[in-house]
Parts: C-alpha cells; structure tokens; sequence
C-alpha cells in the first residue's frame, strides 16, 4: 500500500503504467514479474529494482545489442555496483563481492559461452524467449537463479552487458543475513528442481553448462555450510603439523588435497575481488580484502538459517528495506556507445 500511495503523488508519463498485482499467492517478486510478462507488448522485456539506478544509455544499449545478436541470445545482465561503499564495513565488503563477481566471474563465464546465475535485476530479454520457458517461478525466493538454469536448458545465451546500475547494500548486519539467507534458500530450491533428472538436465543443458551450474550453485551452498569444517580442520592440522608433514601414504593424500584446495581457494577468494575493484577504479576498496575470509563466514551463518528456514520455512520470503543509505554516489558519465547507439533527433530533425 505504500508504494501505491507513491506512485498515486507521481505524475507519471504516459508510457508507464501502474498494475496492482490481485490478491493471492506467494505474495512474490516472481508472481507480480509473471503477471507484467502477460501484459507486456514490446519485444523486450526489462526489470529494475525500486532501489536501482541504472546507466540513462542502459536500455539503448541493451536494445542495440540484441539488434545486432543472435536469436538464441535470450538475456543480457547489466553490471551491479555497491555505490556507497563508505558508509561501512558491510557496504564496502558487499563492494568488493561484487567487483569479483560483476568485472571479473560473470564476463568471463558468459564469454566462454557459460550460464551463470542472473542477478536479479537489471536483466534485460527478449519477451519471446521468457515466455517460451514459462516466465518465473513463483514460489522460488531466488527466481533469477532458476530462470538461468532453465533458459540455458532451452539452449539460450546470456550475455555480459557492460553497463552500470547503482544497487544498494544493506546497512546492517541483520538485514544483510536475512537477504543472504533468502538468496541461498533459493539456490537450494533451484538445486532440488534441477536435479530430480540429471540426465535429463545433461542432455538439454550439455556438460559444460551443467558442470558450470552445479559449480555455482551446488558449490556455493556446500562451500557456505562446510567453512567452519574446513577452517577447524586445517587449523588443527597445522597446529599438531600433519598437514605439511604427513605421516604415511594416505595422510600424504589428504594433504595435498588439503593443501591445494587451500591456495586455489585462497586465490578464489581473494584475486576477482581485488581484480574487480581495480578495474571499477575503487583501489581504495583493496584495504577490506583481508576482511573477506570473516565476511565468508557470515556467508556460512547465513547459509545455516537458510537450511534452517529451506525445512520450516520453504516459501517464505525474506524481503529487504532500501533507501536507508546516506551516501548514495553521483551519477557516473552516461555510456554513449559511439555510432552504436545513435542520439535520438531533435524535434526539428524529426519533421525533416
């Protein structure tokens, strides 16, 4: 009801329109996204966020790119950024998730040809391709991680879509887990929906982007439960010094296991973000980088209450407050895109 009353003190343009979502459920950001894709026209289909602020050329620019891309290029992910990284340690290690995973991860996985799980917003498709998998699924709280996985299944692509929109993080140490934990649960819904066919799955989605998809998300949730694990036990093996001096055959296995899983993901955790935030022009974001094997072990409690809530709260939507930060940064300069993405005619060029 308040964003109705918002919106009803807005003179709005003509070209917007506002749809009230009836009565039902899951009361949904997937539910209200399926009911827009029913009345949408165009051949285009976008979602924003209430608290994004998106590029003023983004929409241009995606348009031109699929003007000039395949059919089966079905959807194209914009580049969040955290534009208030000074108001906080949680903002600014939010910041350098995000360089990691926007510069670096995500374009280089979408230019192997690779699905990735979409970011929720700032996705940009094309109308017919959402509509020939079904729209979203309601009921799953991480429904951009789903719809992903089910477009590569229907042999579409994604692309990178190197255009910026300015996200918000949340503020507090409360709302962060209540946000990540949703995030999670959903990614464990899209696990169980996904595998109940592995063959099925391989043969529509193909090896590589099933093994990419199982590395993301099945990856991402068994990392996030077993970090204490893995931290104790390597702690303790260092401490009594078995880990770099095994004492027969097996021990000599497991440490080598042991040892190269802890420099690959060492260099996992820390080389995309400090890439990330140097290419953003962010050096300063570098400083919080030792911070960010304690922010993974948030991660990890957020990804307990998400297996906690997965078995008594399924469905359940954990929604997150915005336009609670002060210090939202200025807008960048407009990307123009060259001759690409011409500039609309005047008025008196449009009557010649």
């Amino acid at each position: 009801m308040g964003m109705q009353a918002a919106l009803a003190r807005l003179a709005l343009p003509a070209h917007v329109t506002v749809t009230i979502v009836p009565p039902g459920l899951p009361r949904t950001k997937p539910r209200a996204l399926n009911l827009a894709l029913i009345e949408a026209r165009g051949t285009l289909f976008t979602i924003f966020d209430a608290e994004d602020i998106p590029d003023p050329q983004q929409l241009r620019m995606a348009a031109a790119r699929f003007l000039r891309a395949p059919e089966d290029l079905a959807c194209l992910q914009a580049r969040l950024v955290i534009d208030h990284a000074d108001e906080g340690w949680l903002p600014a290690l939010f910041a350098l998730e995000y360089a990691g995973l926007f510069e670096v991860l995500n374009p280089g996985l979408l230019r192997s040809g690779l699905p990735i799980m979409l970011g929720g917003t700032s996705n940009h498709f094309r109308t017919r391709a959402l509509r020939a998998v079904g729209g979203w699924d309601a009921w799953n709280v991480t429904e951009d991680a789903d719809l992903g996985v089910r477009l590569a299944r229907a042999g579409y692509r994604m692309g990178d879509l190197p255009s910026d929109t300015r996200e918000e993080a949340p503020l507090t140490l409360h709302a962060w887990l209540k946000q990540r934990s949703r995030w999670i649960k959903g990614y464990m819904q899209t696990l169980v929906t996904h595998s109940r066919a592995p063959v099925r799955l391989l043969r529509e989605a193909g090896v590589l982007a099933t093994f990419a998809f199982l590395s993301l998300c099945l990856g991402t949730v068994v990392t996030a439960l077993a970090y204490p694990a893995f931290a104790v036990a390597a702690f303790l093996a260092w401490r009594d010094g078995s880990l770099l001096s095994p004492t027969n055959a097996f021990h000599s296995l497991t440490s080598g296991l042991a040892v190269a899983v802890w420099i690959f993901g060492a260099i996992a955790l820390f080389l995309p973000p400090a890439i990330g935030a140097l290419r953003r022009g962010s050096p300063r974001l570098l400083l919080y980088l030792p911070l960010l094997p304690l922010y993974y072990g948030l991660v990890c409690v957020a990804a307990w209450m998400a297996l906690h809530e997965y078995r008594a709260q399924r469905f359940t939507w954990n929604k997150t407050t915005h336009g609670l930060a002060r210090q939202r940064a200025p807008l960048a300069e407009p990307f123009t895109g060259g001759a690409a993405i011409p500039a609309p005619p005047g008025p008196e060029a449009a009557r010649c």
